[in-house]
């Protein structure tokens, strides 16, 4: 029990030191990239570190793999020189038993990511995105949202805030098309001006068509139906764009684990696609597997004793294997998310494939 509080302190006191390390360079490149993506809205130094701290629980949960399988090396490579390893396996424990602690650790780190660093994540990219619109077009602040009722835009500018709504959208590599649209004109002081209805509407360049669209117009003491009018073809100036529209709609990323569940379910009911967000939440929630996989796959050429040399070659050997694995688990998510393969295969295969695989190559070593 104290060899293994010992190994399980060892390897979380490395994943603190290699994470504060890692996260340091990762904000001092995020931070000049800030400096460059808005080095014509004049910000100042404070607004520009605000950001990149914004970006750092993205960065680190991004970057968790990473830290585990490089914590993992760090470790066993410093056993491994220091003959503890040796120690070890002279008292009648086997490498693998070595493991335990360090596996146990990587299934708390991950437990913690995911329901508390991705609830993080959720809000301080919510708002980093807030903030990052509201610093390019001061005033004119855009949000795109889904829920059950539909599709919901907000747009900007200096004439006054709209608010979109479209009971059902379809989008392609070139457009997005929403049915059933409502726009609500706002003037810049906040009371409503203008109400428009279309069948059909999309986006060309800066202005939204839309197609047999009627408009009333809110003027206190006027009824609106007597002055409405009809139009089989009528543009509206708008500050959204197709790609934010639809990167927003994929934003998964910007949904706490906690709320996932429910979203997808009004998404579906609404009779919107939530394969994307179902392979997001399945991803979440075999995320301490995958760090497991981690931690399997740095130990796995690094165990063997210093005094047998080929140390370097081990290393990149384990961490080259880390990079495979994690570039699987990706290209599986992406087919889960295109429904090429089903969502739980997307998910769960690849760390536990990684973990097969892994514990094969450990067993061979150990007992040959």
């Amino acid at each position: 029990m104290i060899l293994d509080l010992y190994y399980a302190k060892r390897f979380f006191l490395w994943f603190l030191v290699i994470s504060a390390v890692l996260m340091s360079l990762v904000m001092l490149i995020d931070l000049s990239e800030q400096f460059r993506r808005f080095d014509a809205e004049g910000l100042s130094l404070a607004q520009l570190l605000g950001l990149t701290l914004l970006n750092a629980p993205g960065a680190l949960n991004d970057f968790l793999p990473l830290i585990m399988i490089l914590t993992t090396i760090v470790l066993f490579v410093g056993l491994a020189r220091s003959s503890e390893l040796v120690v070890t396996r002279a008292i009648g424990r086997s490498g693998i038993r070595a493991l335990v602690p360090p596996v146990c650790v990587a299934l708390v780190i991950g437990g913690l990511a995911v329901t508390t660093l991705n609830p993080i994540v959720a809000v301080t990219a919510n708002r980093y995105k807030e903030l990052a619109e509201g610093y390019r077009q001061p005033g004119a602040a855009a949000a795109v949202s889904l829920s059950g009722e539909g599709l919901w835009l907000r747009q900007g500018g200096q004439n006054g805030q709209s608010v979109i709504h479209a009971a059902n959208y379809r989008g392609d590599a070139d457009s997005l098309h929403l049915y059933n649209v409502s726009i609500l004109t706002y003037a810049p002081e906040g009371g409503p001006t203008q109400r428009t209805i279309a069948e059909e509407g999309w986006l060309d360049g800066e202005d939204w068509v839309l197609k047999n669209a009627k408009v009333w117009q809110l003027v206190v003491g006027v009824n609106p139906e007597r002055g409405a009018r009809r139009y089989d073809e009528l543009r509206l100036p708008t500050t959204l764009t197709n790609e934010r529209i639809r990167d927003t709609i994929g934003f998964a990323e910007g949904i706490s684990i906690y709320d996932l569940p429910k979203t997808i379910a009004s998404l579906g009911e609404a009779g919107f696609a939530t394969t994307r967000f179902q392979v997001w939440l399945q991803v979440e929630l075999a995320r301490p597997l995958f760090l497991v996989a981690m931690v399997l796959v740095g130990s796995a050429f690094t165990m063997r004793h210093a005094r047998l040399g080929g140390t370097g070659v081990a290393v990149l050997t384990s961490v080259l294997l880390g990079f495979g694995l994690y570039f699987i688990h990706n290209f599986a998510r992406i087919l889960g998310e295109n429904g090429q393969i089903p969502v739980l295969l997307a998910a769960w295969a690849p760390p536990v494939a990684s973990i097969l695989l892994t514990m094969g190559l450990l067993l061979h070593a150990e007992d040959g």
